[in-house]
């Protein structure tokens, strides 16, 4: 499968598996999951002809890691992101002290209000290296990277989570506890 197509795919099935699962007409488990035959066959109704080859080439080849398969081999769900209800059961776990989230420039004036909300999703997501934040942010526009003093938010009491594609994942944060660039 050429990058393009394998791409496609993958947007596809994240949309599907994050978002609107309603959209070919399945449902996932409360943790996210829904049987790799039956997403196929829903997929082939709705002009998305995947193979199971290709389903796992499409998770095998993303850079991110967007989707995982169940240890059985026969489910399939997002690694994170959801807007819609699912438990993804992930504990809680100790994060760097520093973790960051890249943005636009635009979103600034908001998040030093408000600091990071998780908005439509279950999490805001931050990244442990300021180039994979920065490599996000730039999807939104004029990116700028912020630093999250995790390590200072965990001491006064918030949970953490790393999901299965390394995304560390928590609730909010406070504007209290990020560190704005000079000139953003």
């Amino acid at each position: 499968m050429d990058d393009r197509t394998l791409t496609g795919h993958s947007k596809f099935l994240s949309f599907v598996l994050r978002h609107r699962p309603d959209s070919i007409g399945i449902s996932l488990d409360s943790q996210g999951w829904v049987a790799i035959d039956e997403l196929l066959m829903k997929c082939r109704e709705h002009d998305h002809a995947l193979t199971r080859e290709m389903l796992d080439e499409i998770v095998e080849k993303n850079s991110k890691r967007r989707l995982a398969i169940s240890e059985d081999g026969s489910r399939i769900r997002a690694s994170q992101g959801h807007s819609i209800d699912v438990d993804l059961g992930y504990a809680p776990a100790e994060p760097p002290e520093v973790l960051f989230h890249g943005t636009a420039t635009r979103n600034l004036d908001s998040i030093r209000a408000q600091g990071l909300e998780r908005m439509q999703r279950h999490h805001v997501h931050l990244s442990s290296d300021s180039a994979t934040a920065a490599a996000v942010g730039q999807r939104h526009g004029r990116a700028v990277v912020l630093r999250v003093r995790a390590g200072d938010m965990v001491l006064a009491g918030h949970k953490f989570y790393l999901s299965a594609n390394d995304v560390w994942l928590t609730e909010t944060v406070p504007p209290e506890y990020i560190e704005f660039p000079e000139a953003g």
